[in-house]
């Protein structure tokens, strides 16, 4: 109903507009042209004279509506008090929030400690996603590739995907790529459920954001044999650390999910250049120009993510390639 917003029951804004085509109408008049009983009829009608909508006189008695443009514009400017002393006090509390905010950086920053807490943050991460889940992905791993728990993660994150749209966009570390069964038993199933996966040689930092709203650094005190991990909230910071992660995706190299391995005439050239063939004995080897000899590698060096020839026949060594 059009008036429930000014404070009127139903029964109220029903029966006030029938006393405003109806005036001076008695309770057994209303509750006949209403079809409601008296008993009911009665109560609503002594609410109506409280909120001065509605005016009592005579034996029998008989009910009047106030006019419209000037009881109900009454109830309007009230309420729009009531709300502007509603928005003064959240803008109070806004200050007192960014005040307290700026007083407490423990409050930004939470340090969690132990395995078992960090599992529990990136599992609530996940699964409380509601749009985009952003990784730098890179060792060392608390559990080895293809085990229990990281299966049941990529189970989970491909079934956020398909059945919530939630996004999963990962950046690999050359090493995390390399690392021993890593590519084939977690990274591959997971890009083929739909996770947008790039590559780069090294990543600063381990890190998972979740939306805009936090995000979680993992690291290792590898001395003390303690893990550790900062849970960063929505802050300065956690901005901060969302412009390192799109900086690094738009230089990343796109992991192609289906790649099935190299063809023959990359493996020999991998083999060429771990024996440490120089250009001009590779463009003698296949008949190529030097142009094209120099384009193949480079090519082959970016995709391996090597720096150098000797390094990218080591790392195609590693991926099973030779």
């Amino acid at each position: 109903m059009e008036l429930a917003v000014l404070g009127l029951s139903v029964d109220e804004e029903r029966v006030y507009e029938a006393l405003v085509a109806l005036p001076g109408s008695t309770v057994a008049a209303l509750a006949d042209h209403l079809s409601t009983p008296a008993g009911p009829l009665q109560r609503t009608l002594a609410a109506l004279c409280a909120k001065h909508l509605v005016a009592r006189s005579g034996r029998p008695a008989r009910y009047l509506a106030a006019p419209p443009d000037i009881a109900i514009n009454q109830l309007v400017q009230q309420r729009e008090r009531e709300l502007s002393a509603a928005r003064a006090k959240v803008h109070s509390l806004s200050e007192i929030h960014r005040s307290a905010h700026r007083a407490s950086p423990e409050l930004v920053i939470e340090q969690l400690t132990g395995r078992e807490a960090i599992a529990a943050a990136v599992a609530h991460l996940e699964s409380e996603a509601l749009h985009q889940v952003r990784v730098f992905d890179t060792p060392p791993y608390y559990e080895a590739p293809g085990g229990e728990g990281a299966a049941r993660n990529t189970q989970a994150q491909i079934a956020r995907h398909q059945n919530d749209g939630v996004t999963h966009r990962v950046i690999y570390s050359l090493d995390a790529v390399t690392w021993p069964q890593k590519l084939e038993t977690d990274i591959l199933p997971a890009v083929r459920g739909g996770e947008e996966a790039r590559t780069r040689p090294t990543l600063p930092i381990k890190l998972i954001i979740r939306d805009d709203q936090d995000a979680l650094i993992p690291f290792d005190l590898s001395r003390s044999g303690l893990q550790v991990a900062y849970l960063v909230r929505r802050s300065p910071l956690l901005t901060a650390l969302e412009a390192l992660f799109e900086g690094e995706w738009a230089q990343a190299a796109p992991l192609d999910g289906g790649v099935p391995g190299p063809d023959e005439e990359t493996r020999s050239l991998c083999k060429m250049m771990m024996a440490g063939l120089t250009d001009s004995a590779i463009a003698r080897v296949n008949g190529w120009s030097t142009r094209t000899t120099y384009r193949r590698l480079q090519r082959l060096m970016t995709e391996l993510g090597a720096s150098s020839r000797f390094q990218a026949g080591s790392l195609a060594e590693r991926r099973g390639w030779l």
